[in-house]
């Protein structure tokens, strides 16, 4: 079993256990930061040019309200039960071990092949300013940075991921800001722009239900890394007080951080503008009215956010995917080298192991045609609704196997809100992201057959994965009634 165990917070973490090094502030923004990235700095703006910002705040405001309840699911699990391997470990003990072993590999890759992404992504970020320098230069400095904050000690990733995030937040607010006094026509010559660019040709809607499901992909995307907290819960101070006050507000902080933008977006910017659809940073949607409010070095001041929002993502990476790595270890899903700690607590094999696969992952980006790097990211794209959806089943079963054994709910730190509806509609929401991921495929006169093994890859792996340890384990589906609540040596 897991060996983490809570510990009296005065005399502090056992040597053989991982430490509590993250506070209050820092899960706050770990939560806050994991769902801010360039999925609103620059994907935003495709997904109101596709959709039309009504069609864009509908799709955003569905998929936070789904991303909400499973963040609150995730809380009451972390703060009754707080474990660094929290979704392999709630689907075994919850679910089915074959299960909980899909999941926790699942997770770990998907991790490890978005710290590669992410790699790459700062390449490009750093040709902004520097067009002839070489991809290995910035991808090696910034490896270094990521892996020297992870080792240090836990409170390193969340003092890195502190300031990562407070710097995404600040950004945000200033362009909201920005942002409403141009509509109402304070900074912007006395001229109100108002919701003229709501009211044009097929707007505010565009492009109908599939152009809003569509979006239902970006927004998914753009929102995972929230369900980190849950990771980080084992590392907290004090779980059953943090993790339930980093999660309180995240529904409010989506509603500001992204329906807000993107209302702001849609309201200043029309629908139609083609450069909307561009991922390049000269014509992110934020550089575009920050240019339009008479900011002159806006390029530059968004691609320096856009770098801390890369940096912040590679940190994350490396951290979540260590940490459930560590955590299979200790269950016996994992190689059992992998569950060692250093002096400071800190998973050092399987820190070093998760660096050296997203390492050889970038390098497949960068040498040869980067096919091979390509069908890894399409396989890894899928895997954050899959486990979203094993995080709703396992808080499903949870509270139910938690009453069955005549436990009150009285005695849980954290009750997440309108269960059962909750999970349940953050599973549907999620199985049809699923599902739906590459409809277009599917559409026309020929069925694109090569697009859609590689945007649904990532599904026969984790079948595979499950049904095989299922197979060779011999493991059932756990009974409400022997489920376990405890996190035990």
């Amino acid at each position: 079993m897991l060996s983490y165990q809570p510990t009296n917070q005065k005399s502090g973490a056992k040597q053989n256990e991982l430490k509590r090094g993250l506070k209050t502030r820092h899960l706050t923004m770990i939560s806050l930061g994991g769902s801010i990235g360039t999925g609103l700095f620059l994907g935003s703006g495709s997904a109101i040019y596709s959709a039309g910002p009504g069609g864009a705040l509908l799709a955003y405001i569905i998929i936070g309200v789904m991303v909400y309840f499973i963040m609150t699911g995730l809380a009451e699990l972390a703060a009754f039960m707080p474990t660094s391997g929290a979704f392999s470990t709630y689907a075994t003990k919850f679910i089915d071990p074959a299960l909980g072993f899909a999941l926790g590999w699942n997770y770990w890759y998907s991790w490890a092949i978005t710290l590669a992404a992410e790699l790459s992504a700062s390449t490009l970020v750093m040709k902004f300013w520097f067009p002839n320098s070489p991809s290995w230069l910035w991808s090696g400095i910034f490896i270094i940075i990521i892996f020297g904050l992870n080792i240090l000690s836990v409170k390193g990733y969340g003092e890195g991921e502190y300031w990562f995030s407070f710097i995404k937040v600040a950004t945000i607010i200033i362009f909201i800001v920005v942002g409403l006094l141009m509509i109402f026509g304070i900074m912007n010559g006395g001229h109100a722009i108002g919701f003229k660019n709501f009211t044009v040709k097929d707007a505010p809607f565009h492009g109908g239900f599939l152009a809003v499901l569509g979006v239902f992909l970006t927004a998914g995307f753009s929102f995972q890394g929230t369900e980190i907290i849950g990771v980080a819960a084992g590392e907290s101070e004090n779980p059953s007080v943090s993790v339930p006050k980093a999660t309180r507000s995240i529904f409010w902080r989506i509603l500001l951080f992204y329906v807000l933008a993107i209302f702001v977006i849609g309201l200043i910017i029309p629908y139609t503008t083609a450069s909307l659809q561009s991922d390049n940073i000269m014509v992110s949607p934020f550089t575009l009215v920050f240019k339009k409010a008479g900011l002159a070095f806006a390029a530059s001041v968004m691609n320096a956010v856009i770098l801390t929002a890369v940096l912040s993502a590679g940190n994350s990476s490396l951290y979540a995917s260590t940490r459930i790595l560590y955590a299979m270890a200790r269950e016996g899903q994992a190689p059992r080298f992998l569950g060692k700690l250093n002096k400071r607590g800190i998973p050092v094999p399987a820190l070093i192991i998760t660096t050296i696969v997203g390492m050889l992952a970038f390098l497949a980006s960068i040498y040869g045609d980067g096919a091979i790097y390509m069908w890894l990211l399409n396989a890894a794209g899928v895997t954050g609704f899959i486990f979203w959806l094993g995080i709703a089943v396992s808080h499903y079963r949870f509270r139910k196997a938690f009453v069955a054994q005549g436990h009150s709910l009285d005695e849980l730190p954290y009750r997440a809100k309108l269960y059962p509806f909750g999970p349940i509609f953050a599973f549907i929401v999620c199985l049809i992201v699923v599902l739906a991921q590459d409809y277009q495929a599917f559409l026309g006169n020929k069925i694109d057959w090569m697009g859609a093994v590689a945007a649904y890859l990532g599904i026969p792996l984790f079948l595979v994965m499950w049904f095989g340890y299922k197979f060779i384990k011999k493991t059932k589906v756990v009974p409400l009634e022997k489920c376990e609540f405890e996190i035990n040596k």
